[in-house]
């Protein structure tokens, strides 16, 4: 904590980026490019520096983080943050491409609301619990970790018996639609090198969409299950899938990232992952309209 505490030429800062925040220090007077190098060597290891970047202060005027103003220059003990830009303010159309390459020490599951209470009202819902299925015991095999949320289970009930949630790093109830809480973002802060969320549940344009955009306003990459996500109606569920994708956020299927987890075949745990995708995900009504 030296360097926090510093010295007279020094100022505390605390730097802020995805869902970590490490308190140091910088010299009186440092500026946005000083105030940049120091969240490269802080976090380094996590940005990925071909993307654009904007650095945030937080304002107690206005409770919130506002962009640093121009000029801006550290004179005082201040919290900032580092948010990667989803588009390119140059050229709005064009959309900063993100690989979505998935590795399942940088990995985590996002299991949302897939509870009782919805199963008569979720199109397809037999379905989605099943490829639910594949991907909870395709995490246990490969080891990524598993964050589970049930809303308001006090009225909604618990997660379907049908989901096997042995080992899961957190479970968890909410009243808010996103799963973005605090004690979730405790539980991401406690895997090192997180780079990437596979995200799935119910529903698609409320819960999955609001968790998918909080993620990435958080420097996360996502990747939607399109064959294990769905709502009430399916024209919510098309149009949400649809604006996610043009914020870059990876629409996907569960087969395709479990063999991407995998990567190879010569991988020690490829055959139990095949076992699992033996059988084809249901190609039920969501197929048309994702």
């Amino acid at each position: 904590m030296a360097d926090v505490q510093g010295n007279n030429n020094h100022v505390p800062v605390l730097f802020s980026y995805s869902v970590f925040s490490r308190p140091s220090s910088v010299p009186a007077g440092s500026g946005h490019e000083l105030l940049i190098q120091k969240f490269l060597s802080i976090y380094g290891h996590q940005i990925d520096v071909h993307r654009k970047f904007v650095v945030q202060l937080f304002s107690d005027e206005w409770g919130q983080y506002v962009d640093l103003p121009k000029g801006f220059v550290i004179s005082e003990k201040c919290k900032l943050r580092l948010i990667p830009l989803q588009m390119d303010q140059t050229f709005p159309c064009l959309q900063i491409t993100t690989l979505g390459n998935l590795s399942p020490s940088t990995t985590v599951f996002f299991c949302c609301d897939m509870q009782e209470r919805f199963r008569p009202a979720i199109k397809y819902f037999g379905d989605i619990i099943s490829v639910g299925q594949r991907l909870l015991q395709g995490a246990r095999i490969l080891g990524v970790p598993l964050i589970v949320s049930e809303q308001y289970p006090k009225g909604l009930g618990s997660t379907v018996q049908e989901l096997d949630l042995t080992g899961a790093k957190l479970v968890f109830p909410k009243t808010k639609f996103s799963m973005v809480l605090p004690e979730v973002e405790a539980a991401l802060a406690e895997i090192p090198g997180l780079r990437s969320v596979v995200l799935f549940g119910v529903e698609t344009h409320v819960c999955i969409q609001q968790t998918a955009l909080d993620l990435i306003g958080r420097g996360l990459e996502v990747h939607i299950i399109a064959d294990s996500t769905s709502s009430r109606s399916m024209m919510d569920r098309m149009f949400a899938l649809e604006r996610l994708a043009r914020t870059g956020i990876i629409i996907t299927t569960s087969e395709s990232v479990l063999l991407q987890l995998v990567s190879d075949k010569e991988h020690p745990k490829f055959k139990e992952i095949q076992n699992i995708i033996k059988a084809s995900a249901p190609e039920s009504g969501l197929l048309s309209k994702v």
